[in-house]
């Protein structure tokens, strides 16, 4: 299969320039690129007029069996059901304009496989299995009178409760045997738990360093749900490669990201999204109320970060019948950064802390050949990648898809 796409407008994203020139794909690569390029026999041919072409889009926090905000209900819901679901979630994200994806917990091989072997449409699936929450924390749904908590593997849940060093290295080695992407661990709590507080730090410091050993072990890296500089630090200290969310950072923080060449993931419209639709899409009351807490300090812990130089990547965090703002995170970022800078965090950023620097994020030649065909310049209105409809072709793996 190859697709010629002649008179582009080709963005470099490191450099922030467009070229004028066609772009071959080839066996779901980029072949070449330049002025007149020859189309081999069978090659699909798009004049592109003159339109603006960037890497596939990069969400670096999804969790796309997040069928409802509501996620300690998963737990109690069909697999199947849920994996529905799932490929009803990821085809949407595919129109937006996301070619790849890293699911902060939920999705697992199954999903993946699919999506690759094409069964399902989607973008493709970099997943951790389940997150590792201690007791108490961000991925224990129990309520205060429940006992129970059902962490069978083939359980549709995001989470899995572990406690103590043995427990961690051993859940880590289990999410690591089904071919994790990643190891994600709760380090603070959450908006969405229902028992503990934004402001706790969750792990001790022995049982962050064991998740962080097990995945550099394995050559893979620990992403870390944190929100307060305390429980950010600590991850940072532990290993950590990359913080989700992050809104409560001090410059303490910035100083320990630049230290150990770690990476922020904001996820601001989740926020936006849980105030204005979280009741509706299933988020309780006490959840509810503790949206306020982190919302408004999203932007400046952003605007912190990108002032001191540290790394970002595009993430987004939403629930249930919230996925369809997912490019609304561009147009909140850009209230603080210039727009080549979100759409760097949406594709160099990302594929640089996912470990696949030059494979994704960009139009060179030998990476895949995931890109976006817009009507309108992004680099002088967002809206362009904020606002789905300027999205002419998404291309994936080489054909419009």
């Amino acid at each position: 299969m190859s697709l010629l796409l002649r008179n582009a407008l080709l963005l470099d994203v490191t450099t922030g320039e467009y070229t004028e020139a066609d772009l071959r794909c080839a066996e779901g690569r980029v072949a070449e690129t330049g002025h007149g390029l020859r189309a081999p026999e069978g090659t699909r041919v798009v004049d592109l007029a003159g339109a603006h072409v960037v890497p596939g889009l990069i969400d670096a926090h999804v969790h796309v069996t997040a069928s409802t905000a509501n996620l300690g209900s998963l737990r109690s819901m069909s697999p199947s059901y849920v994996a529905a679901h799932s490929a009803r979630t990821m085809g949407d994200m595919l129109e937006r304009g996301f070619t790849t994806v890293r699911d902060a917990s939920g999705a697992d091989f199954g999903l993946a496989d699919a999506q690759a072997e094409g069964l399902i449409r989607g973008p493709r699936l970099l997943f951790c299995g389940k997150g590792l929450s201690q007791t108490g924390g961000h991925a224990d749904f129990r309520g205060r009178g429940e006992h129970l908590n059902d962490d069978h593997p083939c359980c549709a849940g995001v989470g899995r409760v572990v406690d103590g060093v043995d427990a961690v290295r051993a859940a880590a080695r289990d999410e690591l045997r089904k071919g994790a992407h990643h190891i994600k661990l709760m380090a603070s709590g959450g908006v969405a738990s229902p028992t503990d507080r934004i402001d706790s730090t969750q792990f001790s410091m022995d049982e962050l360093r064991a998740a962080v050993e097990e995945a550099e072990a394995a050559n893979r890296y620990v992403a870390a749900h944190a929100y307060t500089a305390r429980a950010v630090n600590r991850a940072l200290e532990a290993g950590v490669r990359s913080i989700e969310h992050g809104n409560l950072i001090d410059d303490t923080s910035v100083e320990l990201f630049l230290r150990h060449e770690a990476y922020l993931v904001p996820t601001l419209v989740t926020y936006w999204a849980l105030q204005a639709e979280g009741r509706e899409f299933g988020l309780s009351e006490q959840s509810w109320r503790k949206v306020d807490e982190v919302l408004e300090a999203g932007l400046v812990a952003l605007e912190r970060a990108a002032r001191g130089g540290v790394r970002l990547a595009y993430g987004t965090d939403l629930l249930g019948g919230m996925h369809r703002h997912q490019n609304q995170e561009f147009r909140l970022r850009a209230e603080v950064q210039q727009p080549i800078d979100v759409l760097r965090a949406a594709t160099t950023g990302a594929a640089e802390l996912v470990g696949m620097a030059g494979e994704l994020g960009t139009l060179a030649v030998g990476a895949h050949a995931d890109l976006l065909v817009l009507d309108g310049n992004p680099l002088e209105d967002i809206d362009a990648l904020a606002d789905p409809k300027h999205i002419r072709h998404v291309v994936q793996a080489g054909a419009i898809a």
